[in-house]
């Protein structure tokens, strides 16, 4: 069935739960144009591109992914056509400063943007969203002269960006990363490299990629606190932005996969014709701090993937429940019944919406902390939402991305045997789900960062915070007196006193 983005359903959450009108009332975004009434405006037409233009290119790209041949990645038939509209519509921009030519909106409205775009094809937005951490990475770290050089072209879509952490030797671990960078004397360095696992490492829809790449300098200590970054792109930029020759960092091949098989997947090779041309960002042996900006802004949008491709599955599975003939309801119906009026059908359907929604308020809740971070004038309030939207992100990646799993099994389950059938399309939501668990951190990388670095950090007092929160809810249940709210709030009391001991 055709993508329908749940519009009133995000603007429900941004509104009563995310506190839009707060969001929208700090002077930067106020400088920027937004206010509430702008909101289901941009919802309504991110929805509509997302809908038209690219949810159709999602069965498309499972069925003929990405390939190489000498060296040149093609993408998925209307890819390209595709990302061209994205970028003149300047959906890659909506969050980035005006300066650049972004239209500066927060982060909150630009959730519900690419939340639209994921679940329209997880395989296409796994792009802009690469993109999008390489321009905060390189705003927050990167000299004037590289921003000006870059950022703006990557905001515009004309160029992508990458993330090249992962070496062979060097997966999760990247105090192993034994890339090489040789300075040259006149500020640039030659990269010496083989890059695993790059999405979008190369590709046919932009004119250049902007490659961020860990590497080591001659005297760098061991460990992860000798690593540096470095801006290496596919095409020598010169000082006016216009493109140069192409600099040495080749794609050896592309990986074949369970899922997203439309995004390509990349090794890439830098340093076998001399040396590849890179620019140090910020200082050196900071790399991987710097990189961390990136992690943390792609760890989040994996979690609205995880989000995106469970809506998508839900509504597929919604439609088949409708459309399904099959056996007589347990009332004795005279006839065979559609399946969504089974108990059991029912029941799946009504745990794959709650793990959607639950999953949705949380992510929109730490977008909002990320923009109180970043716009709010209060120095205290910035300090408090920074704690916030930073303890948040390993939940938002770890838990919706778990879900995202159950949620699309769910979807097989619904449809029976023709879910293990391909051509329902069941099965790629099940099959693309399983990667968010894995990339840009695990599960359990995820759970380490929460304890002992968010967590551990402050002697749980971030963690305190929700728990007083909690409280407050609890008070309004018991307050109500309804017979549901006392359903909730016993369980929800159990929860909290469960969380307080994990953390005591």
């Amino acid at each position: 069935m055709p993508y329908v983005a749940p519009v009133k359903d995000m603007l429900f959450v941004m509104n009563e739960l995310a506190g839009l009108s707060e969001v929208v009332s700090y002077p930067s975004y106020v400088e920027a144009g937004a206010d509430v009434d702008l909101a289901p405006a941009i919802l309504e037409e991110s929805a509509k591109f997302n809908q038209d233009v690219i949810a159709p290119l999602n069965w498309l790209g499972d069925q003929k992914p990405s390939s190489l041949k000498d060296g040149v990645v093609t993408t998925t038939p209307g890819f390209k056509e595709a990302f061209e509209q994205f970028g003149a519509a300047g959906w890659q921009g909506v969050m980035h400063p005006a300066e650049f030519g972004g239209q500066g909106l927060p982060k909150l409205i630009a959730t519900a943007c690419f939340e639209m775009a994921h679940s329209a094809s997880l395989s296409f937005a796994l792009c802009p969203m690469l993109t999008d951490g390489a321009i905060e990475a390189l705003l927050t770290a990167a000299s004037p002269e590289l921003q000006e050089r870059y950022v703006p072209k990557m905001i515009a879509g004309e160029w992508t960006g990458s993330m090249c952490l992962t070496e062979p030797q060097a997966g999760s671990d990247l105090s192993m990363v034994r890339s090489r960078a040789i300075p040259e004397g006149d500020g640039t360095f030659k990269i010496f490299a083989t890059k695993i696992y790059i999405t979008y490492g190369e590709h046919d829809m932009a004119k250049n990629i902007i490659h961020l790449v860990l590497a080591r300098t001659p005297d760098a200590p061991e460990g992860v606190k000798g690593i540096s970054l470095f801006v290496v792109p596919k095409f020598l930029v010169h000082a006016d932005s216009s493109l140069g020759e192409r600099n040495d960092v080749y794609c050896v091949s592309i990986e074949h996969k369970l899922g997203i098989k439309a995004s390509p997947t990349a090794v890439l090779q830098f340093g076998d014709h001399g040396g590849a041309i890179g620019y140090l960002v910020g200082e050196e042996n900071r790399g991987l701090e710097y990189m961390f900006v990136m992690m943390n802004s792609a760890r989040f949008a994996v979690g609205m993937q995880g989000i995106a491709v469970a809506e998508r599955a839900y509504q597929k599975a919604v439609q088949y429940a409708k459309d399904r003939v099959q056996s007589r309801d347990l009332a004795g119906s005279p006839s065979p019944v559609a399946i969504i009026h089974q108990p059991d059908v029912k029941r799946m359907l009504m745990t794959m919406r709650g793990y959607i929604e639950a999953s949705r308020a949380l992510a929109y809740y730490a977008a909002a902390a990320y923009d109180a971070q970043h716009a709010s004038p209060d120095e205290a309030a910035r300090k408090e939402n920074q704690a916030i939207y930073e303890f948040l992100v390993p939940i938002v990646k770890g838990f919706s991305t778990e879900m995202s799993i159950d949620a699309a099994s769910l979807g097989v389950q619904i449809h029976g045997g023709m879910g293990f059938i391909e051509e329902t399309g069941a099965a790629q939501h099940y099959r693309d789900a399983r990667i968010l668990t894995i990339y840009e951190g695990t599960t359990a990388i995820q759970a380490n960062d929460l304890i002992g670095r968010k967590t551990v950090r402050d002697g749980g007092a971030t963690a305190k915070v929700f728990a007083d929160k909690i409280i407050q809810i609890e008070k309004d249940l018991a307050s109500s007196g309804t017979e549901d709210a006392k359903a909730i709030l016993k369980h929800l009391t159990v929860a909290r006193q469960g969380f307080e001991s994990s953390v005591a």
